[in-house]
């Protein structure tokens, strides 16, 4: 019995051996450096976001984490953590506190700081404040809220509580068509380098006994 098999196919990648010198230039290699530009489909525009935030100086800001309360579920919340921000309008001189959440910006506070506004001192905690809002403005409608914000330390806290003061008699004269102009809040910055460095000692005076030497040396 006779068994014939196949011719093996060739391996991919392997290079075929020309017959003729005359089919060279077929086994030519095409050229590894052509450049391909392609063209987008859609140009893409760079937008303008606005935050509404354009129109204001901002007073005061300070990182911190807020809470709100569920009355649903009797329970406390996160709203997010961020920067809270005092915002006051250039023309009305009022006051409003905005707090976004870090990353996504998104508002988790949007108030106006009203008189009949009191923080108190959150059970338990020297650090966080609860107030009421009778219409906070952060998911876009206006509804009441019970807000807890806490801050890292104690003094954060005590400076955030001063700051909420001044921005009631703020309001409060702009109420009263007496706007006020509040402090416009600049970022701290490092000392600068000179300030770091210490001042260097001055050079200690030369006893009497030294100075007698030095002089006979030189006669």
């Amino acid at each position: 019995m006779v068994f014939s098999f196949d011719p093996p196919a060739a391996t991919f990648g392997a290079t075929a051996t020309t017959a003729a010198s005359g089919n060279s230039s077929d086994n030519e290699e095409a050229p590894s450096n052509v450049d391909v530009h392609f063209e987008p489909v859609v140009r893409l525009e760079e937008v303008e976001v606005k935050t509404l935030e354009e129109d204001e100086d901002v007073l005061f800001k300070m990182r911190a984490k807020l809470f709100r309360f569920d009355r649903d579920n009797n329970e406390w919340k996160e709203r997010g953590v961020g920067d809270v921000k005092f915002l006051q309008n250039r023309d009305s001189k009022k006051v409003r506190l905005v707090m976004r959440r870090e990353r996504t910006l998104k508002v988790c506070a949007n108030h106006v700081i009203q008189g009949e506004m009191e923080l108190t001192a959150n059970v338990g905690s020297d650090r966080s404040w609860v107030w009421n809002v009778p219409s906070d403005y952060s998911d876009g409608v206006p509804k009441p809220e019970l807000l807890a914000i806490r801050f890292t330390n104690t003094e954060n806290a005590q400076l955030f509580k001063t700051e909420f003061e001044e921005m009631k008699r703020i309001n409060k004269s702009a109420n009263e068509g007496n706007p006020i102009a509040g402090k416009i809040f600049v970022e701290k910055k490092d000392e600068e380098e000179d300030d770091k460095k210490e001042t260097p000692a001055a050079a200690p005076e030369p006893k009497e006994e030294e100075k007698k030497e030095e002089e006979k040396k030189e006669e």
